[in-house]
């Protein structure tokens, strides 16, 4: 019996697939590297905390095995340079899913997470029916306003949680990308 394929999508310049377990020294340089991770709230992951990550989106994501964070693989090189995926949240009482990037600093600037997100939005959109996707970030990270920007979600709303302040942008389905004036 064959193999199922691990790929999930595929960009000019990118492949998303499953994690593996031999993904985990690359995502631990990620998970470690405090730059990298300066705005997630719980900062820089031990090995061990990384592995516990991987091991948990292995076959997606536990309770919505279609959804999940994915290896991202740069074509031109075949190195994995991140990962980014489709996260499942509750806010406010309402099943979010949530459009996740994240790449290594080598990758920064080069449009790579604006054309994962876009796949991701297209994926979440076209292939699994989710009328409306969002993106969730500190307020400081520009970075990633300015994806979320690209590929068409709008800011809604400043909220907070146990781990402080973040910004809300969203993209219902059929809103197709828009200028953001």
């Amino acid at each position: 019996m064959p193999v199922p394929s691990t790929v999930i999508l595929e960009t000019e310049r990118l492949l998303l697939r499953r994690l593996l377990p031999d993904d985990l020294d690359a995502l631990f340089a990620l998970y470690s590297d405090p730059e990298i991770r300066q705005y997630f709230p719980e900062g820089t992951l031990t090995y061990a905390e990384t592995k516990e990550e991987l091991d948990w989106f292995l076959n997606g994501h536990p309770a919505h095995p279609q959804l999940g964070l994915w290896a991202t693989i740069h074509k031109a090189t075949n190195q994995f340079i991140g990962r980014c995926g489709l996260l499942p949240w509750e806010i406010e009482g309402r099943t979010e899913v949530e459009v996740a990037y994240l790449l290594a600093k080598p990758y920064w600037g080069q449009g790579l997470a604006t054309e994962a997100a876009q796949a991701l939005v297209d994926y979440g959109f076209e292939q699994l029916h989710y009328p409306r996707l969002i993106c969730m970030m500190y307020p400081a990270n520009q970075a990633s306003v300015n994806v979320a920007k690209r590929i068409g979600m709008t800011f809604e709303k400043a909220m907070e949680d146990e781990k402080g302040q973040y910004l809300l942008y969203s993209i219902d389905k059929g809103a197709g990308k828009q200028v953001n004036r």
